[in-house]
């Protein structure tokens, strides 16, 4: 059985990404019930709001479900008491040590996976006794890591330094992408982007129409004297390409970001301005589904390639 459906108890190896003002309870219980793994975007979200989409989530599946939490949140010892609190028993960390939270909620018997951009921080997840680890590329939406190193490059490289199930993230939205990533190594993949533009997901109407219209180059990565972030050319993000052009330094930039940005694009639907966040796959992304479609979909591509590719004669 595959390693990372046996860890969670899941049909199939796709997670979803805990996308922030994208991934509410609506989506992840979808996944879920698809045969997916869920997940539950925290860092979009306060205690008390995680609260309510932990128990609507509870409420709509009976299937395997988690939660994503960057490490970095500032109210994080009250997010991690209300997953302990609610029974949930599978946690994604990104975006901080994995030391500190790791043990204290396996010992609640709560699974840890947790998100990496290099083979440094992979180790270093390793170390900590994760469970699983996520090594996303560079080619992903949203926060991305300082290397610039590609989903293709980077997937085979943290396979060298562990032996942990591996779940590889990053420019997959199909199953020929899939397949691909479990070729170099992955035992599962995470899949954001293309859940964004899914009937479940929280996102705005006008966020989901912009993902359709993407195009090869229409995302950027900016903030990269901050937190490097992929992003929808609009507006906004032109904006802060010129001013990183012009050499503006991180307190510039951090102002010119300013407050609940990614709101404003994601959830709330202001294209021009807000902060949109999206992977490069997005330029593939040419329909609005149902989960399920989705899922089934990809699988079925996965099966038929998988099919093919054994058949394929090699004359050399």
């Amino acid at each position: 059985m595959n390693r990372i459906a046996q860890l969670f108890n899941i049909k199939y190896p796709i997670i979803q990404g805990g996308m922030i003002w994208c991934s509410g309870w609506e989506l992840a219980s979808a996944v879920s019930n698809a045969g997916g793994l869920g997940l539950i975007g925290a860092g979009s979200m306060h205690p008390e709001v995680l609260k309510e989409h932990i128990q609507k989530t509870k409420k709509t599946t009976n299937k395997p479900f988690g939660v994503n939490v960057p490490l970095l949140y500032p109210e994080i010892e009250k997010i991690m008491q209300i997953i302990i609190d609610e029974g949930v028993k599978i946690v994604f960390t990104s975006a901080g040590n994995p030391k500190i939270w790791t043990k204290h909620l396996q010992e609640k018997g709560i699974k840890v996976a947790h998100v990496v951009a290099n083979t440094k921080f992979a180790k270093k997840a390793d170390e900590a006794g994760v469970d699983a680890i996520v090594a996303e590329g560079f080619e992903a939406g949203g926060h991305n890591g300082r290397e610039e190193t590609t989903t293709f490059i980077l997937a085979p490289l943290v396979r060298f330094v562990t032996v942990k199930p591996l779940i590889v993230a990053g420019g997959i939205s199909s199953g020929r992408s899939m397949l691909s990533a479990m070729v170099l190594g992955a035992d599962a993949v995470q899949i954001g982007s293309r859940f964004v533009a899914s009937d479940e997901a929280s996102a705005h109407m006008n966020f989901k129409n912009e993902v359709l219209k993407s195009e090869e180059g229409s995302t950027h990565l900016a903030f990269t004297k901050l937190v490097p972030v992929r992003l929808i050319k609009n507006n906004f993000c032109k904006k802060i390409i010129m001013a990183e052009t012009q050499g503006a330094n991180k307190e510039q930039l951090a102002e010119m970001l300013g407050i609940g940005r990614a709101k404003l694009g994601m959830f709330q639907g202001d294209t021009n301005e807000g902060e949109l966040e999206i992977g490069q796959v997005s330029a593939l992304i040419k329909k609005i589904m149902p989960v399920k479609n989705i899922i089934d979909d990809i699988i079925l591509e996965y099966k038929t390639a998988k099919a093919q590719v054994n058949h394929v004669r090699f004359d050399f």
